[in-house]
């Protein structure tokens, strides 16, 4: 099969692959903790070689329960000439049957098939992953996006793939919503994208997702950020009425503040700054509105309230719901009225 090259033709460079990217190889590297971005790399595999050969034969096993001699047998040739895929999971808790039935493979893969390896991490099987770099087959490195800009990106490329406009503070409204998890946010992605008749706004992001804590949280943290002290301690109130959780508001509260800390004692163009602090670009530019509001002295003390609150609301008071009104009301109080 075309899409899966000897191991004669590749070189001795691990050749990097993004989830989106990765083509079929004779043998295919899918690494990492996060598991969305695992099935998404797997899925675009599949799809490739399903389409290079609609007859392809799929066989899926786990590493950890694997018997020896399996490989071997799933990947020979058959007699009616069908392409293989192999897709194997739970690479991070394989046996030593499977380890050496891999690493012999590896010297001598087939022409006509294509093993796929899912390892979700871990320390296990390292010599078989370090195997298969030194090979050169491709290797995709799955890690949980941790960081609001990376999740923003990943929002933009889903938009951008489909052919689709989102609006730069909806791409943002979106993350605030559902970033939480990396599959819900997908998924929000797919909706809006085969909802939307026009360029997705932040006012349909809120139609569609405003309902969830997180939005809520972020409502409550940009409000009290303004200085508008009445409508922070409304949205919070009605928040909390509605079952929030106090943790998941005072770390947007904690959030807000870090970002503006952060951009407040940064030099340069929006630009450069978002390249230092690994941040997007329109972020930096909103956070640089927001400094605008804020003297040292009132930014220090609305940290200080929120680190309080945040301790308070972990435990270490009776009252988490006073812990956050109380942030709530000194940050914005601490904000300058313009």
């Amino acid at each position: 099969m075309a899409a899966a090259p000897t191991a004669r033709t590749r070189t001795a460079a691990s050749n990097t692959a993004t989830w989106r990217d990765v083509a079929p190889a004779a043998v295919v590297l899918v690494g990492g903790p996060e598991e969305y971005l695992g099935i998404r790399a797997m899925d675009q595999v599949r799809s490739q070689v399903r389409t290079a050969s609609p007859d392809v034969e799929v066989t899926r096993m786990n590493a950890g329960s694997y018997e020896a001699g399996s490989l071997a047998m799933n990947v020979s040739p058959s007699l009616f000439g069908e392409s293989k895929l192999i897709e194997v999971e739970g690479v991070e808790s394989m046996n030593e049957a499977f380890l050496s039935d891999a690493l012999a493979y590896l010297a001598h893969p087939e022409p006509d098939a294509v093993l796929v390896l899912r390892h979700a991490g871990g320390v296990r099987g390292k010599k078989l992953l370090d195997a298969v770099k030194a090979a050169g087959w491709p290797v995709v490195d799955c890690q949980p996006l941790k960081k609001d800009a990376d999740k923003a990106a990943f929002v933009t490329a889903e938009f951008r793939a489909a052919g689709r406009r989102i609006e730069a503070d909806a791409v943002q409204a979106l993350v605030n919503a559902v970033g939480a998890n990396l599959s819900e946010l997908a998924a929000a992605c797919s909706q809006l994208i085969a909802d939307a008749t026009a360029a997705v706004t932040t006012d349909m992001v809120d139609r569609y997702y405003g309902g969830r804590i997180e939005a809520t949280a972020f409502k409550v943290a940009d409000a009290a950020m303004a200085g508008n002290g009445p409508a922070a301690l409304s949205t919070l109130r009605h928040a909390l009425a509605t079952g929030a959780d106090p943790v998941p508001l005072v770390a947007a509260l904690a959030a807000k503040l870090r970002t503006v800390a952060k951009v407040a004692g940064a030099q340069g163009s929006s630009a450069q700054i978002a390249r230092e602090l690994g941040m997007q670009p329109w972020l930096v530019e909103q956070a640089q509105r927001d400094v605008r509001r804020w003297t040292p002295e009132g930014l220090v003390r609305a940290i200080q309230a929120t680190a309080e609150a945040d301790a308070q609301v972990k435990g270490l008071s009776r009252d988490p719901v006073y812990a956050v009104e109380h942030a709530v009301t000194v940050i914005a109080m601490s904000a300058r009225q313009r």
